[in-house]
């Protein structure tokens, strides 16, 4: 199955730069797909997430916010 990475963030967060960043690294690493949206560009995504981001979605799901836990996101990348 091909994993595709989605990092919910907001213009002028630096948690949210280090997230991409490290999800940056990562999926290149893993050659895994990922891109970046910004909750304040969907008022669903801003009510649902906006006190939340960063938030890294994995395939649709939400795998985490705040941080990001690279051995963590690594095994759901390379997992089934």
């Amino acid at each position: 199955m091909a994993h595709r990475v989605e990092v919910l963030t907001r213009v002028g967060c630096h948690l949210c730069d280090v997230a991409e960043q490290e999800v940056a690294r990562i999926c290149t690493e893993l050659d895994v797909p990922w891109s970046a949206t910004d909750v304040d560009s969907d008022a669903e995504l801003r009510a649902e997430y906006g006190d939340q981001v960063p938030v890294i979605m994995v395939d649709g799901r939400e795998h985490g916010f705040w941080t990001v836990e690279p051995d963590r996101l690594r095994a759901a990348l390379t997992g089934p």
